[in-house]
């Protein structure tokens, strides 16, 4: 459980190297959210940090009542109401918030639960979630500018995540759904199992596709994922590495 924290710690430093060596025209540059550029993306990643810490701090109280089925929306006002910031600024304002996180995060007693956007949730898990959004949107800022940004094994949290929250994803589609089991190629060729091998249905195939199709960055039909079974097809359809 200890080892998320300090991979969310990695994958942070993995984005900072990138951010702290943009250009001014980079900032600027269309990433792959649609009417976002690259400084809005970051924007978006250190107000939502602020939301998280502030959530491991007791106040949850900028994640309103409306937000869990307006997510996308909540997200376009608070970025519009604050884009006009310039790049020191809003880089040194994700560093400060970021880091910050990781030790809040960490240093929470056992048993704690704090409040993200849909539910509750363990201080590992809202690590694991900050952990996808922040692999996700580096992609949505490197591949734009022609940045490697290389898979690594912390993939293993994002694909526990979209198949821990299966339930979840069916439930919003309104799909009873079932049970699938996982069983993925991570980076450097080592098999990550998720679920209960005897499940009828099944997902194989680059755990890279996997995060990719739950990240909403990748349609399974464009993956060489192979999905079996009676819910197999179904699961990758409603893949999601997030809560809304």
């Amino acid at each position: 459980m200890l080892k998320i924290f300090d991979d969310l710690a990695a994958e942070y430093e993995h984005l900072d190297g990138i951010l702290g060596t943009l250009t001014p025209e980079q900032w600027s540059h269309a990433s792959l959210c649609d009417g976002w550029t690259v400084s809005d993306v970051v924007l978006h990643l250190a107000q939502t940090e602020e939301l998280a810490a502030a959530s491991a701090a007791g106040d949850a109280s900028g994640i309103g009542d409306d937000v869990p089925g307006n997510v996308d929306g909540f997200a376009d006002d608070l970025v519009a109401a604050q884009r006009d910031t310039t790049t020191d600024a809003l880089l040194g304002r994700w560093r400060t918030v970021a880091f910050a996180t990781v030790a809040a995060l960490r240093d929470q007693p056992q048993g704690a639960r704090l409040r993200w956007i849909t539910n509750s949730m363990s201080p590992a898990a809202l690590a694991t979630t900050r952990l996808a959004e922040h692999w996700t949107h580096a992609h949505d800022i490197t591949e734009p500018l022609g940045i490697a940004y290389p898979d690594t094994a912390r993939l293993q949290h994002i694909a526990w995540l979209g198949h821990r929250t299966l339930p979840y994803a069916f439930g919003v589609e309104g799909i009873e759904g079932g049970p699938v089991y996982c069983e993925l190629t991570a980076p450097d060729g080592e098999i990550w199992r998720f679920g209960d091998p005897q499940a009828p249905s099944t997902i194989t195939g680059p755990a890279g596709e996997f995060v990719r199709v739950g990240a909403r960055r990748l349609t399974p039909a464009d993956s060489s994922l192979k999905a079996t079974g009676p819910h197999g097809p179904q699961a990758l359809a409603v893949l999601r590495n997030y809560a809304a």
